[in-house]
């Protein structure tokens, strides 16, 4: 496959206000980093510029992650979910993906009781 053959994006099912749900993993750990959301326009700039672009709500304008802080987040990889309706972000991060210096956003933990065995 040549470097700029045009590939066709998979059926996505953007929400009402067209968007969708992207959660965003460290490519080499795993470790789920940060859930944020992308319309058409964001992904589109992802897919081309090779870094996360996203949808602010409470803004309403387009966000490129890192852009003031410095912390990128390159793209290796954009998967959808089964029903089209999420997507999964493979990056490598570079510093902390929270806007609190926390490495991942995911980093309080909710109290669980343990069933039994």
């Amino acid at each position: 496959m040549t470097g700029h053959q045009h590939m066709e994006l998979p059926p996505l099912k953007f929400d009402g206000h067209g968007l969708i749900p992207a959660v965003v993993q460290e490519a080499t750990t795993h470790e789920v980093l940060m859930v944020a959301w992308m319309n058409r326009e964001s992904l589109d700039l992802t897919l081309k510029t090779g870094f996360t672009v996203f949808w602010s709500r409470s803004r309403q304008k387009l966000w490129k992650k890192g852009e003031t802080s410095g912390c990128l987040q390159r793209v290796r990889e954009v998967r959808a979910d089964c029903d089209a309706d999420t997507l999964l972000v493979l990056v490598d991060q570079t510093g902390p993906a929270c806007h609190t210096g926390s490495g991942s956003c995911f980093f309080q933990t909710l109290p669980v009781v343990q069933p039994a065995p």
